[in-house]
């Protein structure tokens, strides 16, 4: 299922006096976040493409590069660039230098020597900053996944299948390759559903979805589109033969019994259903969207009333 594991800030501190850093590391022990060290610019820079920084605490007096030179190239960098960055200078007063810092990207200033109260204090308004960008992204990337996947399998429903096989299709066309649409619907479903009721009938649907996905390959897209039917897209296949011998895996896979644990039984029940799937291949049964699916689901349909 999807899950998004939120990353732990981190502040990155530039400074070529190896007593400032340790001062500093000190200092900054009591927040939670990560504290990377760096002693010169290229340091920094090289820090910087690693991993993002909720703030870079950056001197400004270095030798060979100085701060400004530092925050002049992250600015430059667009996986940098948006690293807020705070100048710690003995030269704070000088107009000049804070200017030249604005000038180059600098969000604030903090004075040497160092007050310990304002430095945390401007230090917990970026992680705080941090934290609330991370978790709105977050619930963004949530609210995507929710709207493109089923909320039983956590298989791409119908619409990312139909963006899917677009794509996959711009693809076989750009690189004259083939690719195959299976359908495949559920066979005796609604009697396990009748007789050990919905639960049972979502976790056969989990265990179904997981057994497709394991016969698949990752670059193969395997999706929910509603109740007992599903679809797979298979790029890049080398015949119809192929696509054939994989949809009867599919089928085969569907009539070897499934073991479901019932929250409420001791016992896992077995149950057995089956498949019937039909085969659409791309250019030959058709050189679009609609028309392979309508070949794919008629040859399904057309198999299961043969089995009724």
């Amino acid at each position: 299922m999807f899950e998004v594991q939120a990353s732990r800030p981190a502040v990155l501190v530039v400074d070529d006096t190896p007593a400032n850093l340790v001062a500093m590391r000190r200092l900054l022990a009591k927040m939670d976040c990560d504290i990377v060290e760096a002693d010169n610019g290229n340091d920094a820079l090289a820090a910087c493409l690693d991993r993002e920084f909720a703030l870079i605490l950056l001197d400004v007096q270095m030798p060979e590069m100085d701060g400004f030179e530092v925050a002049s190239l992250l600015a430059e960098t667009p996986d940098c660039k948006n690293a807020p960055i705070i100048f710690v200078t003995a030269a704070y007063k000088d107009d000049l230098n804070r200017l030249n810092g604005y000038e180059v990207g600098a969000v604030d200033y903090i004075a040497k020597p160092i007050n310990e109260f304002i430095l945390l204090s401007k230090v917990k308004v970026f992680l705080d900053l941090y934290r609330s960008r991370a978790a709105l992204k977050t619930a963004e990337a949530a609210a995507r996944h929710r709207a493109t996947h089923d909320a039983l399998t956590d298989l791409p429903n119908r619409l990312l299948f139909t963006d899917r096989l677009g794509n996959g299709l711009s693809r076989a066309r750009r690189d004259s390759s083939k690719l195959a649409l299976v359908y495949l619907d559920v066979d005796h479903f609604k009697p396990v559903n009748d007789r050990h009721g919905h639960a049972a009938g979502d976790l056969l649907l989990k265990a179904i979805a997981g057994r497709l996905q394991r016969l698949l390959r990752e670059s193969d897209t395997v999706a929910r589109l509603g109740g007992d039917e599903f679809a797979a897209i298979l790029e890049n296949v080398a015949s119809r033969e192929d696509a054939q011998s994989l949809a009867e895996l599919m089928r085969i896979a569907m009539h070897q019994p499934f073991s479901l644990q019932l929250p409420d039984q001791p016992q896992p029940i077995e149950v057995q259903v089956g498949a019937s799937v039909g085969v659409a291949l791309f250019p030959e049964d058709g050189g679009t969207e609609d028309a392979l699916i309508a070949q794919a689901d008629e040859q399904m349909y057309t198999r299961k009333k043969a089995r009724a």
